[in-house]
């Protein structure tokens, strides 16, 4: 069942796929329906599952789950996953490789591969105080407050 995203608890489940590029006007405005289409349909052993989901920066696809009720199951996440497949191929990028970094460089945003922003780190073109992107939250409240973050306060500080 879908619900609007900023009323799902902060104890929410998050999964957050990161585009190698943004989308268009036009792709936005279709993946907004398929994420709507599939959220209204996802279930978990024939349960509703009360999920939400935002688009940040035209390149972050944000799922949130309330597993209050129901949680998502071994079916329910394999569900999710080939639906993201699907939208990989039909928008031809990536959204599944967490071997890459995104983090701003002044109002654009920069997809790196994780050996790559090793480089950028150690030449000093990123700093601990580059903003990163950390999409390992795990939860609506973490994502609220530590997703979007200084290098030095997530992972990315062991590079920095």
């Amino acid at each position: 069942m879908l619900v609007d995203f900023n009323e799902l608890p902060d104890h929410s489940r998050i999964w957050i796929y990161q585009a190698n590029r943004s989308f268009t006007e036009s792709e936005l405005a279709e993946l907004e329906k398929s994420m709507v289409d599939f959220l209204e349909e996802w279930t978990v052993h024939g349960s509703d599952l009360h999920a939400g989901f935002e688009i940040k920066y035209k390149r972050f696809l944000v799922i949130g789950l309330d597993q209050t009720n129901a949680s998502a199951s071994g079916c329910s996440i394999d569900a999710s996953v080939h639906f993201i497949q699907s939208l990989e191929k039909k928008y031809k990028v990536e959204l599944l490789d967490r071997m890459n970094v995104s983090f701003k460089q002044g109002e654009y945003i920069a997809y790196k591969p994780l050996k790559d922003f090793k480089k950028l780190a150690k030449a000093k073109s990123v700093s601990a105080n580059t903003i990163v992107f950390n999409n390992l939250v795990a939860t609506k409240q973490e994502y609220i407050e530590n997703w979007e973050v200084p290098a030095s306060e997530s992972w990315h500080s062991r590079f920095v």
